[in-house]
C-alpha cells in the first residue's frame, strides 16, 4: 500500500513539473486556458494586465505574467525571486509590495513597535526542509525595512527518526525565535 502512495506522489510531483512555462506572445486566453484563473489581476497604467498566480501561505512562488493592451504576454517572471525580493525598499506601501510580491503569506501586528509585518514563504534551496520567510516591516502603512527569518523543523521522529523522544522546537531568526516549543 505504501508503494501506492509513492508512486501516486512522483507522479503528482512530476506532472507539475512539466508544465510549460508561459511565453512571451501567448494570449490571455491560452494562459487562462493553460494555468486557469488568476489570484489577482492588477490594471497597468499603459492599459495592460499583471496577473499573479499566487502560491503562498504553502508554496514560495508567485508567477506574474504581464499582458500588453491586446492581450498577449510581454514577459513572466517569479515575484519571489532573489532579485525581486531586492526591489523592495524603505518608503514602499503596502500596496506597492503586494503589487511586486503578489498576497502575503500572514500578517502580524506589534503595538508596541508600532510594527506591522507582513511574509511571504520564499525558497531556501540550500537547506531543504528549513522554512524561509521574507518579512516587509511596515509602520504606518510604509515600509521600514526588510528581513529573512528561518523555521528549523522539530527534531524527533516526525522528521527523521534521528531524535530521541518526540524532541523539542528550535527556531533562529534576524531578532526573532519562532519555535519556542513545550514539554
Amino acid at each position: 500500500m505504501k508503494a501506492w502512495w509513492v508512486v501516486m506522489l512522483v507522479l503528482g510531483v512530476s506532472a507539475c513539473a512539466t508544465r510549460p512555462p508561459i511565453m512571451p506572445g501567448q494570449t490571455a486566453v491560452q494562459v487562462r486556458t493553460e494555468r486557469g484563473a488568476p489570484t489577482r489581476i492588477i490594471a497597468q497604467p499603459d492599459g495592460g494586465e499583471l496577473w499573479q498566480y499566487a502560491t503562498q501561505p504553502f508554496g514560495t512562488t508567485c508567477v506574474q505574467v504581464r499582458f500588453d493592451t491586446t492581450g498577449q504576454v510581454v514577459e513572466t517572471w517569479d515575484g519571489l525571486a532573489a532579485d525581486r525580493l531586492a526591489r523592495i525598499r524603505p518608503g514602499m506601501t503596502v500596496a506597492q509590495v503586494i503589487d511586486q510580491l503578489g498576497p502575503q503569506r500572514s500578517v502580524e501586528r506589534f503595538s508596541l513597535s508600532g510594527e506591522t509585518v507582513y511574509d511571504w514563504n520564499i525558497s531556501n534551496s540550500g537547506n531543504p526542509g528549513t522554512a524561509t520567510y521574507f518579512n516587509v516591516h511596515f509602520r504606518d502603512e510604509v515600509v521600514l525595512r526588510t528581513s529573512t527569518t528561518y523555521e528549523y523543523p522539530r527534531d524527533g521522529l516526525f522528521f527523521g527518526g534521528f531524535g530521541i523522544g518526540v524532541g523539542s522546537g528550535s527556531g533562529v531568526g534576524v531578532g526573532i525565535n519562532i519555535g519556542i516549543g513545550s514539554h
